[in-house]
């Protein structure tokens, strides 16, 4: 069996076969190579025969390892399951960090999760035993924190079905978002298929002072890049000013470059990441990074001049950036600290903050901890108490351990902080708000990574604002947005904050070790139960196949405005509950999809019966139930934010049969495919807008379809007109394969049987 950890051997057999590949491409393109490209390049299933072209080029890889959180590994490991394998190829782990609702504290939230979640941990505990998996307990920690400790290496290559996956690029791993069906290849031993992307490249100069975090170099990059500004690329960050951030606040940039749909970020080698690798008990993997720098940075002449190697160059200067605050609903709506306050005065948010929560995968090191303690210190010191709830997430159970040991906890506490479990929380829906009416517009800050409306506590009432642990914390000492922590004296306080100082990256005395969250895999005869009556779990049944016909005059079942990420096509927060249960949690489909043609939530024109105000699940119910596919108009980046593949698997199990948007996110244009949907594009955006309601779609000369021929789409209105348009595809010669076969599980079971 293959060992779950990444051990020295495994880690020493990895740059055998990285140094082995390199070679070879290095000989075939004859140039210097980007840290992204040697990650890659060294990955390849095929390194001699592998076409090498950056946006077009379809790459085979061969990941490390993977990891799944709880949410997304339900679904995952029933895919598997039906695939009939034996065991996993590659080391494996499952991390119950998603399913912990967040309510009262970190006790009695988790005893709560214990028994409300039983039925699903079981599942996973003895699936991960047969299989030989990994399994982190609840409570144990975040999966992407925990992955960071124990896993990732530089050099390495994971991915994971959760978008924050990239955190690991924060020990030069190159770390991917992906859905559960790339995971579950992976997981039979078959390559990973992507595009190969394009390389961007971000120059730190500088060292960051005062309050200046390295929240706020992502943070500022969004402003510059947008949502949708790294899709199907490498963020690839060099120059002296990498040097100055810690490795668990390289991990905090890569997180969010998620936010970016960005394939993946990463940071080149170097003595911090040493550091934390001896930190976290990993020395000798120090060791061999070390004598593997070659594999692990990028070739010097890529660094004299990046301009010629990557096909965008972004400067920041950590000297003058100040912090930032992103937000309501979107991260890219970036602002410097110095401007904020306007901004909500003129956009007449309200500036009462409701709440303020610190911590999340993003921000929970022990350097974000201290720094954020510091400012706490401060109001304690004048003996007062923030004036809003204050909640505090640790990463995991060893960093848990570790500032209740070094005392940081304790600091929170003292002004009315309450520490949370060791889980993802409010930063994806698992809150239980009862603070405010979900009806009340009202204004929340925290230091995590994702604010589209209703993420974090399910309400689109919620304007959630992003920014640093050090940040928040000030905000939640004044209580308002109006309000600038690095000038003005904090209200009803009487006083000014100061900067923090710098913060230890890494305990003086050392992280307290988790003995007790982890579960090494057992022997393969453990029985896997399912209760057929479940209302949590379910056996998945295979998606029918193409019948080899075009698709004729199909209903438009919603037109989608605006922003419409995996957050609004399939909604978390109470519905979590359900994400191994297809059928179940697809009556969550679109319920924050907004309908192009009354700016209703999640409710649609009945497009046969004429019924206004439906529920679109209710809709996509009854069109299945007599036998009519349907078709969804979205606008751009569409799919943005979560891995979910739910997002894609409950409109294929409701009757999807295509998705036709201005433009997609990477990972939900990869779960389309998977499950047997044509994500397709405009070739015309400006087309969307010719979309009408009641429109009947056709899709014709399916038989000819071919990798870069357009599709074409005939939309026929209710006043009996046709508008004819042509469509754009991704789609190469293997994933028609899994469109004509049903889906890419239903190849992968033919060959395993």
């Amino acid at each position: 069996m293959i060992p779950v950890e990444s051990t020295p051997e495994f880690v020493a057999e990895a740059y055998r076969k990285m140094d082995a590949r390199l070679s070879i491409v290095r000989n075939k393109l004859n140039r210097p190579l980007s840290l992204a490209e040697k990650l890659i390049f060294s990955h390849l299933d095929d390194p001699a025969s592998d076409d090498l072209v950056p946006g077009k080029s379809y790459l085979q890889l061969r990941p490390d390892r993977v990891a799944m959180q709880d949410a997304t590994a339900q679904m995952a490991l029933l895919q598997f399951m039906s695939a009939g394998l034996k065991s996993v190829a590659v080391p494996t782990t499952v991390h119950c960090d998603h399913l912990i609702q967040a309510r009262k504290g970190a006790d009695d939230d988790l005893k709560n999760a214990v028994v409300t979640n039983k039925e699903v941990y079981d599942f996973l505990r003895t699936v991960s035993q047969k299989y030989h998996i990994g399994f982190w307990k609840p409570g144990a920690g975040i999966i992407h924190q925990v992955v960071l400790e124990q896993y990732a290496f530089p050099g390495g290559m994971m991915i994971g079905t959760d978008s924050h996956t990239p955190n690991a690029g924060g020990l030069a791993t190159f770390a991917s978002g992906v859905g559960g069906a790339d995971a579950v290849d992976v997981m039979a031993g078959l390559p990973w298929e992507v595009l190969f992307p394009q390389r961007i490249g971000v120059r730190l100069t500088g060292k960051m002072s005062g309050w200046t975090a390295p929240k706020d170099i992502i943070l500022v990059l969004l402003g510059i890049l947008t949502v949708k500004g790294g899709t199907n690329a490498v963020i690839e960050y060099f120059g002296e000013g990498a040097n100055t951030v810690s490795a668990t606040g390289k991990g905090t940039i890569c997180n969010m470059g998620a936010e970016l749909g960005a394939t993946t970020s990463v940071f080149p080698y170097d003595v911090a990441m040493d550091r934390y690798l001896r930190a976290t008990e990993r020395g000798p993997l120090a060791d061999l990074a070390n004598r593997n720098k070659h594999l692990i940075t990028a070739d010097k002449e890529v660094l004299e001049d990046p301009e010629k190697y990557f096909d965008r160059v972004i400067e920041i200067d950590l000297n003058t950036l100040e912090p930032y605050v992103v937000g309501p609903h979107s991260p890219d709506a970036a602002r410097p600290v110095s401007k904020f306050k306007q901004a909500v005065k003129e956009n007449h948010w309200p500036p009462e903050l409701t709440n303020a929560l610190i911590g999340s995968c993003t921000n929970s090191s022990y350097e974000d901890i201290c720094r954020a303690a510091e400012i706490a210190d401060q109001a304690a010191e004048q003996g007062k108490r923030s004036p809003i709830p204050l909640w505090v997430t640790p990463g995991s159970e060893q960093i848990f351990q570790t500032i209740k040991r070094d005392g940081q906890m304790q600091r929170f506490e003292k002004i009315g902080a309450t520490v949370l479990a060791n889980a993802c929380g409010p930063c994806i829906g698992q809150w239980k708000r009862d603070d405010v009416n979900p009806d009340k517009t009202n204004s929340i800050i925290s230091s995590y990574n994702r604010n589209f409306p209703g993420r974090n506590d399910g309400s689109p009432n919620t304007l959630s604002f992003l920014t640093s642990p050090e940040i928040t914390l000030a905000y939640a000492l004044a209580g308002t947005l109006a309000f600038d922590p690095l000038k003005d004296e904090v209200p009803g306080m009487g006083f000014k904050l100061k900067a923090p100082n710098p913060a230890p990256d890494l305990p003086a005395q050392g992280y307290v070790k988790d003995e007790h969250g982890y579960q090494a895999p057992g022997t393969d005869d453990v029985e896997v139960i399912i209760n057929p009556t479940s209302g949590r779990l379910q056996m998945l049944e295979p998606f029918p196949p193409w019948d080899g016909k075009d698709y004729l005059d199909l209903p438009l079942l919603i037109k989608a405005k605006g922003k419409c990420t995996t957050d609004h096509i399939s909604p978390a927060g109470k519905w979590l509950i359900f994400r191994g249960h297809l059928d179940n949690i697809s009556d969550n489909m679109f319920n924050g999809a907004i309908n192009a043609f009354d700016e209703e939530r999640g409710l649609v024109t009945h497009p046969v019966s004429g019924e206004k105000m439906q529920p679109i699940p209710k809709v996509a119910r009854d069109l299945k139930a007599n036998g009519l596919r349907w078709v969804v108009v979205g606008e751009e980046n569409y799919g943005e934010g979560s891995s979910r593949e739910h997002a894609a698997m409950s409109p294929r199990f409701l009757g999807a049969a295509a998705v036709i948007a201005k433009s997609f996110a990477r990972i939900h244009q990869s779960n389309l495919k998977k499950q047997g949907i044509l994500p397709l594009t405009f070739q015309n955006p400006a087309n969307y807008d010719k979309i009408q309601e009641g429109d009947q779609i056709s899709l014709l000369n399916l038989s000819e379809l071919a990798p870069g021929n357009p599709l074409k789409m005939v939309a026929k209105h209710v006043t009996g007109e046709s508008k004819e348009m042509l469509l754009d595809h991704t789609l190469n010669e293997v994933q028609i394969a899994w469109f004509r076969a049903g889906s890419a599980l239903n190849l992968l079971r033919e060959k395993s049987s």
